[in-house]
């Protein structure tokens, strides 16, 4: 049964539901269904300490009064790391990688979304321990997955069988944490020290572009845990890493990253939502919708995160124009011979909280269908299912 809630969130208050669970939930994901007017289905990766097993689950949503209803499960040989979903006209995708380094690909019907097939691949060559990042492309037929061990694979998605290719491998001199497409031929990857590569098929051989972790000054043991790309700025990733960090990555300015929240070491400071580690971010169109005159191309879009220390929070960007008159020992002004005006757009983020938990929520995923509709995974086992219309 359902715990519903209600609390403040600018204009209107979002209904909130609670799902008790009775294993811990390592990801969640929405898996769209195109021909169900009435439920909807999310897909959950769950580990049972007791047994020591993990398993994918899917669940029905009932749209009134609602509530999660089981519908198909599949067990895997090793704790799930990441999950990701794809939905296509005549298939729904999942992948879900694993810690013992292995990519298992499930295959459901697209009218009952039951679990029909799979495949796998567990290679001792494919990665060398946990997988720590993947991503379908927009048409589930190549997945990209990243490792600890530095590996950068590729796989093609067939009908009957998997087939990969390495991308590049470090020999565990970089390891990768998170990895998004951005275009059929390109994506990113992210890793220690806020470090970002950004990769194109067409150019083999290594990364085309990358942001060295040294631009983070105070934090140059952080890590990156997620990143996104919105489809109609593929030039553009927003990431979310160690100590509240979350700041975007423009290739027309690479060495330039916007930080959104986090420590600024240049600034000063950038107000945060979380002091924490942020797990997951996605662009939030939902906020985008309620701010169309915001949108310009120099802008980056409203984003959703989640955090360690249990906030789930949209951040938008802020410009606040200064203006500084450069003479000696004025704080962070670059300093001139001549006494001249100079202005400065300097980035925040805007920050609306929407769910404040006492433990950990450590995945998201926004219903694109349906994009003021969240659903979130609390460390203490309960799903929590918010609309915010």
């Amino acid at each position: 049964m359902a715990i519903e809630m209600e609390m403040e969130f600018e204009k209107e208050s979002p209904k909130i539901y609670r799902f008790p669970q009775s294993k811990y939930i390592d990801a969640l994901r929405w898996i769209p269904s195109p021909s169900s007017a009435f439920d909807r289905f999310i897909s959950l990766a769950v580990h049972d300490p007791d047994t020591d097993s993990s398993s994918i689950e899917i669940h029905s949503l009932t749209n009134q009064n609602p509530s999660l209803h089981l519908e198909s499960s599949w067990t895997s040989s090793s704790r799930i790391s990441s999950l990701k979903v794809s939905q296509t006209p005549s298939k729904t995708l999942m992948a879900a990688s694993s810690f013992d380094g292995s990519l298992n690909l499930l295959l459901t019907n697209p009218l009952n979304v039951v679990i029909e097939s799979e495949n796998s691949i567990s290679d001792k060559d494919f990665h060398v321990g946990p997988i720590s990042g993947i991503d379908l492309n927009g048409v589930g037929s190549e997945c990209v997955t990243v490792g600890e061990d530095g590996r950068v694979n590729l796989v093609n998605v067939g009908e009957s069988s998997l087939g990969y290719k390495r991308v590049f491998d470090s020999h565990g001199l970089v390891s990768y944490a998170a990895v998004k497409w951005a275009s059929p031929y390109e994506f990113a990857t992210g890793g220690l020290g806020f470090s970002l590569q950004w990769w194109d098929q067409r150019k083999p051989g290594g990364a085309v572009s990358q942001l060295k972790g040294d631009w983070a000054r105070r934090s140059k043991s952080g890590i990156v845990h997620s990143i996104d790309i919105h489809p109609s700025r593929k030039h553009v990733c927003v990431v979310g890493g160690s100590s509240g960090t979350i700041f975007a990555w423009d290739l027309r300015w690479q060495q330039q990253p916007i930080l959104l929240s986090g420590v600024d070491a240049q600034v000063g400071g950038v107000n945060s939502p979380s002091e924490s580690e942020v797990w997951e971010v996605q662009y939030d169109s939902y906020m985008q919708s309620q701010n169309v005159s915001n949108t310009s191309s120099t802008r980056v879009l409203p984003v959703m995160m989640c955090s360690e220390d249990g906030i789930l929070a949209s951040i938008e960007q802020v410009l606040m124009h200064m203006v500084l008159v450069t003479i000696p020992y004025i704080f962070w002004a670059s300093m001139s011979s001549s006494n001249e005006v100079e202005f400065f757009d300097v980035a925040g983020g805007k920050q609306v909280e929407v769910l404040g938990e006492t433990s950990s929520i450590n995945s998201f995923d926004i219903d694109l269908q349906n994009p003021s509709d969240v659903v979130c995974s609390l460390e203490w086992e309960s799903v929590v299912f918010v609309s915010r219309q």
